[in-house]
């Protein structure tokens, strides 16, 4: 439930009670970070599943603690995100299952890890994912977060470093959305650059 009230952009009903986004911010940082630690946790028991339980599993440790009712679940509304309109929510577990298993398969068909076109597969690989993922809309919040989140669970099952997409500032959060409404008509260009410069600077800090 959101409540708009005089001075604010917006209120969100959780498990603190109706507060303001403003208030909302740090639980929301929080979350991630339960989040991430709990895919590093799982990562020392072997590569991470992906399955839409693992999916589902992961949004409830980041935002199930704010949001108990939606928190975990596929979502059952139906949804527009800016000039996209998600598939229909009792679409998406199936749509998930099979985006499980597409990924899997294409993580097993990458060039080996010192074959030339081996970080050109593996971006193209990325930037589908995620951006299938985020066209898929499958929770009622934070699909952008679980969307990176996923990408660094690719990375953690190939042994690689995780990265972080800069889409926090003005500038980067506008290229991102020009990225992803790219992919939306078939142009992974934008976002591919973008996953690949955060790949590149990830590699010079390890």
């Amino acid at each position: 439930m959101a409540v708009k009230k005089p001075g604010e952009t917006s209120y969100k009903e959780t498990a603190f009670g109706i507060i303001s986004r403003t208030k909302l911010i740090p639980l929301e940082i929080e979350g991630i970070k339960k989040a991430w630690d709990f895919v590093l946790d799982q990562r020392k028991q072997g590569n991470l599943p992906i399955t839409p339980i693992f999916l589902k599993k992961l949004h409830q440790v980041g935002f199930g603690w704010i949001f108990p009712k939606t928190a975990g679940k596929f979502r059952v509304i139906e949804v527009i995100v800016s000039e996209h309109t998600p598939p229909k929510f009792y679409l998406v577990p199936e749509i998930i299952e099979n985006f499980c298993k597409d990924t899997k398969a294409r993580m097993k068909h990458l060039p080996k890890i010192d074959e030339p076109n081996f970080l050109e597969e593996l971006i193209k690989l990325m930037a589908w994912a995620h951006h299938r993922f985020l066209w898929v809309h499958p929770f009622q919040d934070y699909n952008g977060r679980i969307a990176r989140l996923f990408n660094n669970i690719i990375l953690l099952n190939l042994n690689l470093p995780p990265f972080e997409l800069k889409v926090e500032t003005k500038l980067g959060r506008k290229k991102y959305i020009e990225a992803l409404q790219a992919a939306d008509k078939g142009n992974y260009f934008l976002l591919e650059g973008i996953i690949k410069k955060a790949i590149e600077e990830s590699a010079q800090k390890v």
